[in-house]
């Protein structure tokens, strides 16, 4: 590949490269839980609560997860492998896909050499964008959506949304799903998971049945000014550049904001230092939301151990719970969203709005258990 697209290959190389941080993310690894302490009670009897890192460049997606220690205290199934390695796809054709998804990681992981790779977006032979992973396939295919017919500008988008969504693994099979059957806003997937009476996990500290969002920017792109005027994924993270007298899309894919010239300006003519400042200004506010929203959730979890602890029993906090349940998958939909909010601010400050609203109706609903005693 290097030696017939070699300024491509030579871009995408550079994702091993730590570029440094950003105010909410960069390629510089550290633990968010250490950052934002509120994660290790919101997570608490979750493989999250222990280690949960700020994610390194593409180079390190098979490294990083045979290094974390999630994979380690939790017999996580193979299904955690699909985006995380380019030989899942052979393994899937070579082990059928469902058998590929509960095989056990630790079983798989000797097979898993490469992180990100060319042939996972492209086709060998003709180096078309294709699609590799049949979770997002299964999905596109139940919304009606006919990949086939899908555009290039499309398909430079669709490329991304094969990993960086939200997902869960369904049934014993722990079969990788995308939870889309209702929608892809945050209300749609929540009734999706009630069809099912789906759980992550249980509460290690008030026995609420969890939900576990992962990392959704194609769900919340989807909903943001940039998806509606047509921009895609690879417009800002993967822009167009020039290597002499030849037009070539970066595959250095990182942060715009290391970027701005190339990633920015091509489409908004203002200077790079006030473009930057209007990112922040977005991650700045849905950072102070995130705050809140954490503070409200772990006041509603006081109230529910506190309650508990007085005698209320599983019925009586059932509304609570659910509350709880509501408001921290609003929250962790936001948080684990990699933009810190700027791939939609509306739809992130309702959604966050929305989660501060759920956790204090958990506290009403505790309060009113004490006074109908």
């Amino acid at each position: 590949m290097g030696k017939n697209f070699p300024y491509e290959y030579d871009s995408f190389v550079k994702t091993k490269i730590d570029y440094g941080k950003t105010e909410y993310g960069g390629s510089t690894p550290y633990s968010k839980i250490e950052r934002f302490p509120a994660m290790k009670r919101l997570w608490a009897g979750y493989a999250f609560s222990i280690d949960h890192n700020e994610d390194r460049g593409h180079h390190y997606a098979a490294i990083d997860q045979a290094e974390t220690q999630r994979v380690k205290v939790v017999s996580q199934p193979g299904a955690c492998a699909n985006c995380h390695a380019a030989e899942a796809p052979r393994l899937i054709e070579e082990m059928g896909w469902e058998e590929f998804n509960h095989t056990p990681y630790n079983e798989l992981q000797p097979h898993l050499k490469t992180g990100t790779s060319c042939s996972d977006c492209h086709d060998p032979q003709t180096m078309a964008l294709r699609i590799t992973r049949p979770a997002f396939i299964n999905a596109m295919k139940e919304a009606g959506v006919d990949l086939e017919t899908a555009s290039r500008q499309e398909m430079r988008s669709y490329v991304c949304a094969q990993c960086h969504v939200e997902y869960y693994f369904k049934g014993e099979n722990k079969v990788l799903t995308f939870p889309w059957s209702k929608g892809r806003s945050i209300e749609a997937i929540e009734e999706h998971y009630d069809a099912y009476a789906f759980k992550d996990w249980t509460h290690k500290e008030t026995g609420a049945p969890m939900l576990k969002m992962q990392h959704p920017e194609f769900e919340l792109w989807g909903t943001g000014i940039h998806a509606r005027s047509g921009v895609s994924c690879a417009d800002c993270h993967m822009p167009y550049v020039r290597q002499g007298s030849v037009k070539i899309s970066d595959h250095w894919v990182r942060s715009p904001l290391h970027n701005l010239n190339q990633s920015c300006q091509t489409c908004h003519n203002r200077p790079a230092e006030e473009l930057k400042e209007r990112v922040l200004a977005i991650q700045h506010k849905t950072d102070e939301l995130l705050t809140q929203s954490q503070q409200a959730l772990l006041s509603a979890m006081d109230s529910i151990v506190a309650a508990r602890q007085a005698g209320a029993s599983q019925d009586q906090l059932k509304k609570a719970l659910h509350l709880q349940r509501r408001g921290q998958m609003r929250w962790d939909f936001i948080s684990s969203e990699n933009s810190t909010g700027f791939h939609s601010p509306q739809e992130s400050a309702r959604i966050l709005a929305d989660s501060i609203d759920f956790a204090r109706q958990a506290e009403i609903a505790v309060l009113k258990i004490r006074n109908d005693r």
